[in-house]
């Protein structure tokens, strides 16, 4: 029976695992909608704070403000990276230039062949391939920009009628009050990990772009969307935010003291903000082991890339709080959380 039990779960967690691969294009505007929507959601109770318009402007018209605000901001970024790596793509040639003189001046004062070590790593890699690739990705993520929209306005539509759908297929009073407490504190925990991570990336990126603009990196508003984004990827993130800027202002000056003070500076922010401010802001609220981020990063980073690594996170605190309130998964939860502590006792039967 327990071996029956074993083989049917591995049947459905393959199941879904093929899901997501071969659902990618439909799936994944559905996720990044779900996201804009508990953002939706952060505004709308950020803008109820206030007396006057929690009690004069009406829930739809917060829906609708909030919606305006996301998708405008997200628009004029989309076209403000696009010019800039454009800009970026025209500058290739002068930095493969330079890729000499640094190899040499590295060469000379540290006696390492650097062009061959990196040959070793990388093949025949082109920055510019690079960068083609790079807008190619943000051309399809917002070429499903109608498809995500559509999906956004519809969760938004959906959301009065929620726990009414939930209060029918759970009749019994204390069934339903159990599942509405699941879906409440995945809604605070999702929604309070977005916002909290959005507000310190925010803040990271902006003292990264000045700092780039002070020592004179082209296009810096690009390499602080870069951080931006890379912040919301565990562990490994805030590295790849830090190296590759550093790396391209030794292209851009074709020597490596710049790229040096980029690593420096623009390290120091992230080492700041990463071990001071968003573990004061986050706290322990999210309650995910260490291992369980990179295992879930690997996975997740595996099926859909860069989204996946975003999304690594919001899917263990869902599992977590999920396993935990089922008797027959809570033993799990323990296992994926950060110290064992899932809470309380399971409420689900």
């Amino acid at each position: 029976m327990k071996a029956a039990r074993i083989t049917n779960a591995l049947l459905i967690a393959i199941a879904f695992v093929i899901i997501f691969i071969y659902g990618k294009p439909l799936i994944m505007p559905f996720v990044i909608a779900v996201i804009f929507w508990f953002l939706i959601k952060e505004i709308r109770d950020l803008l109820k704070k206030i007396p006057l318009i929690r009690k004069k402007v009406p829930a739809f018209v917060l829906n609708l403000i909030g919606f305006a605000i996301i998708f405008a901001v997200l628009g004029a970024i989309t076209q403000i990276l696009i010019v800039n790596i454009k800009q970026l793509t025209k500058l290739i040639p002068v930095y493969q230039e330079n890729i000499t003189a640094v190899a040499e001046s590295i060469q000379t004062n540290f006696s390492i062949d650097i062009v061959s070590r990196t040959k070793e790593f990388l093949g025949d890699f082109e920055y510019s391939k690079l960068l083609s690739s790079l807008l190619t990705s943000l051309k399809d993520i917002f070429g499903k920009a109608f498809l995500i929209i559509i999906y956004t306005l519809f969760l938004l539509l959906e959301e009065p009628f929620f726990s009414r759908k939930i209060k029918a297929i759970y009749s019994n009073i204390s069934s339903f009050s159990e599942v509405n407490s699941i879906l409440g504190q995945i809604d605070k925990s999702i929604g309070r990990y977005l916002s909290i991570k959005t507000l310190v990336s925010i803040i990271t990126a902006s003292l990264s772009y000045f700092a780039l603009l002070i020592i004179g990196i082209d296009v810096p508003l690009f390499w602080a969307f870069l951080i931006f984004i890379m912040n919301f990827i565990p562990t490994i993130g805030s590295l790849i935010a830090t190296l590759f800027p550093a790396i391209f202002a030794m292209l851009q000056f074709g020597e490596y003291m710049p790229g040096i003070w980029v690593l420096s500076i623009v390290g120091a922010i992230q080492l700041v903000i990463g071990n001071f401010l968003d573990p004061k802001l986050t706290g322990d609220s999210l309650n995910v082991s260490p291992l369980v981020v990179i295992l879930g990063l690997s996975f997740w980073g595996a099926i859909w890339g860069i989204l996946g690594m975003i999304l690594s996170v919001p899917i263990s605190v869902m599992m977590i709080i999920i396993f935990a309130h089922i008797p027959g998964t809570r033993s799990i939860a323990i296992l994926l959380s950060k110290k064992g502590n899932v809470g309380s006792k399971p409420i689900v039967k």
